[in-house]
């Protein structure tokens, strides 16, 4: 059962289902996981640490999830727990527009701060997305790594990054962003040539543009043997080339739906057969869970994302171009 917490929703419940509403709590949580540690949210709150650590153990019980992993190092976040900073970071910005009117968000942000991202994201939706939030912020100095890799944030390559699944270890804050779907596809010069693809039989009948096999750097992105393929003949580490590829008629290969309206020509097939759903993560490094300035970027590039995949994925189904 989902709680809400100051029209913010988290997955979780207290024994009454309902969630927990008291702001004192979430001022708590929050110094807690930007101070790892009780004494240091203590300072902050002016509260005794073994106070602190009782109000959180009774947090935990409420919500009926573990919010912190505790060790010799101090209170790390848990994935739920990260989840939870998400939503309350959000709920303590509504509070601080209701205390001070706004003035701090109402300033531009500034300086600089780069964007780790696979190719697809960073080819197709990355530029609308992110020239929208340099128009909003013309002080702020955007950079974006596209790389068909993961980034490692511990080693400061990016400040923040998109992947295609969620990592499961090192102290990183993850978000989903968004789903989004890939269907096989060719242009419809290859179609008119070769003739119909009416079947996932008949696909083994035709070339196969995809990745690089040993270049696949996440299991996610290994939609060839999701279908049981075998060869491919005309491979890439990059979507971008291989829809480049599909383009000029060298076969068909999996595509994502938000990339066809920028090429013109190429077309779903076995739309009914075939259809793959993935998800884009956002992902930081934990340390930063005090800087105001990548957090509000990070709200800022997680709403872009998804409202610019579905904005593509409507023009898709409406087989429109940009």
């Amino acid at each position: 059962m989902s709680a809400w917490w100051g029209g913010i929703e988290f997955k979780g419940k207290n024994k009454e289902g309902t969630g927990v509403r008291n702001w004192d709590d979430l001022r708590l949580f929050l110094a807690v996981a930007r101070e790892q540690s009780l004494s240091g949210a203590g300072k902050v709150l002016r509260l005794d640490p073994a106070t602190v650590g009782r109000r959180i153990a009774r947090l935990e019980k409420e919500m009926q999830a573990a919010l912190f992993a505790k060790s010799p190092q101090g209170y790390a976040l848990t994935p739920a727990g990260a989840e939870m900073l998400e939503r309350a970071t959000l709920v303590e910005q509504a509070m601080r527009r209701v205390e001070v009117g706004d003035s701090t968000q109402n300033k531009g942000l500034s300086g600089q701060i780069r964007l780790g991202a696979p190719d697809g994201c960073a080819n197709f939706l990355l530029p609308q997305v992110c020239a929208a939030i340099g128009r909003e912020n013309p002080a702020l100095d955007i950079q974006i790594v596209a790389l068909p890799r993961v980034f490692n944030l511990t080693r400061r390559e990016a400040d923040m990054a998109i992947g295609v699944s969620a990592p499961t270890a090192g102290r990183l804050m993850v978000r989903q962003v968004t789903e989004y779907r890939l269907h096989v596809a060719a242009s419809s010069k290859y179609l008119s040539q070769q003739g119909p693809v009416d079947s996932v039989q008949a696909l083994r009948a035709h070339p196969l543009v995809g990745y690089i096999p040993d270049m696949i750097f996440d299991r996610e992105l290994d939609y060839l043997a999701d279908l049981g393929a075998g060869r491919v003949a005309l491979a890439s580490n990059s979507v971008s080339v291989q829809l480049n590829m599909l383009r000029q008629g060298a076969g068909v290969g999996v595509v994502h739906d938000f990339s066809l309206p920028f090429a013109p020509g190429v077309e779903r097939i076995l739309t009914d057969e075939i259809s793959l759903t993935r998800a884009f993560y956002l992902i930081r490094h934990v340390d930063d869970v005090k800087n105001q300035r990548l957090a509000r970027f990070a709200d800022a590039l997680a709403a872009g994302v998804k409202a610019e995949v579905a904005r593509l994925e409507a023009m898709c189904a409406q087989g429109l171009h940009t």
